[in-house]
């Protein structure tokens, strides 16, 4: 695949200044608040920024950043991907029993399982999306359930304990580059290089044009149906992914492993800056939203606040987050509308 200018961008050339702009200033005020909790929390209980602490925290962020990587490239689409969290567990689960059926198996080798499983289940909800029609929410809710209830019947009320898991497969899960823990280190990997792929490369591009206005990403010679399924098949294959390094991670999956992990990933893309409603968003803005996130239920944790609060500050910053998307649209619309007001008066 080659880079190219050729992929009309979603509006016109008025418009990316004016969004680029206020998205600048999104991710900054994400950035200023991940600050002030950050250092706020720190200034209560110093052990906050403990080593061992950030540590533990970048671990508990990776998996999350990970799955965003997915969630972020369907939602530019204007999909959503609801099953990411089964995919998840059944990953972990089967890569747990691989390594009890071969306990010499490469953890290269596990990875790629994990990718190749994750991708086999994203083509489903792609065949379902692309080439079936049905609505995402809808398809991708059914294989929520689907791959869940698939998991419970191979697990049979079973669990993997790290006592199962070869010591190279746990060392990796918990060793680190520099003090930077390995897994942290492979996800940023992943977000870098996908978000030069999303930001730079004309198949990338083709997911903004098709979230912004389908019918004109098919008069720009874009193949709709294809684009769709390959968006899918990726956000499977980064969920197998992540469910082999949550095993690594924790070492103990049950049937249960991952339940959950789409909401909080959805909440960190949407909090991050990716639009609901298609054809907005970057992964730094994402990777931002995981991370703050993150910061906010470890800081609740230190300062021992109810659980409860941690979900009530991530359903307000969601509602926060889809109010400026909402407003953004409302005034690119307006811009875009007072754009040949201005054309005819300068000439």
């Amino acid at each position: 695949m080659t880079r190219s200018d050729t992929v009309p961008t979603p509006a016109t050339s008025d418009a990316p200044g004016l969004l680029t702009r206020l998205l600048r200033a999104r991710e900054a005020g994400l950035i200023g608040l991940l600050l002030l909790v950050t250092l706020g929390t720190a200034a209560i209980n110093p052990l906050f920024l403990g080593a061992g602490s950030v540590r533990d925290l970048l671990l508990n962020v990776a998996i999350i950043a990970l799955l965003v990587v997915g969630a972020t490239t369907v939602l530019v689409m204007k999909h959503v991907d609801l099953s990411i969290s089964s995919v998840v567990g059944l990953s972990a689960f089967l890569t747990g029993s691989l390594f009890m059926a071969y306990p010499g198996l490469p953890v290269p080798l596990a990875l790629l399982f994990g990718l190749a499983l994750g991708a086999a289940l994203g083509s489903v909800n792609g065949l379902l999306v692309a080439y079936g029609r049905v609505p995402a929410l809808v398809a991708t809710l059914g294989t929520l359930y689907v791959f869940r209830g698939i998991t419970y019947a191979v697990v049979q009320g079973g669990q993997i304990n790290a006592s199962n898991l070869p010591a190279g497969f746990l060392s990796f899960g918990t060793g680190s580059v520099l003090g930077v823990p390995n897994l942290v280190l492979l996800v940023l990997v992943v977000m870098l290089g996908f978000g030069a792929y999303l930001g730079s490369w004309r198949g990338g591009r083709e997911y903004y044009a098709l979230g912004s206005n389908a019918e004109a990403a098919v008069l720009a010679g874009i193949s709709v149906t294809r684009r769709t399924m390959t968006g899918f098949v990726l956000s499977g294959a980064i969920a197998g992914l992540a469910g082999v390094l949550y095993l690594a991670r924790f070492g103990t999956v049950d049937a249960t492993a991952g339940t959950g992990l789409e909401l909080q990933v959805i909440a960190a893309a949407v909090v991050g800056g990716v639009s609901i409603g298609g054809g907005v968003g970057t992964l730094l803005g994402a990777g931002i939203g995981a991370l703050l996130l993150g910061v906010m239920g470890s800081a609740l944790v230190t300062l021992r606040a109810p659980g409860f609060y941690q979900q009530a500050i991530q359903g307000a910053l969601l509602l926060g987050a889809i109010s400026v998307d909402m407003l953004v649209a409302r005034r690119a619309a307006r811009h875009l509308q007072a754009a040949p007001e201005r054309d005819r008066r300068t000439k």
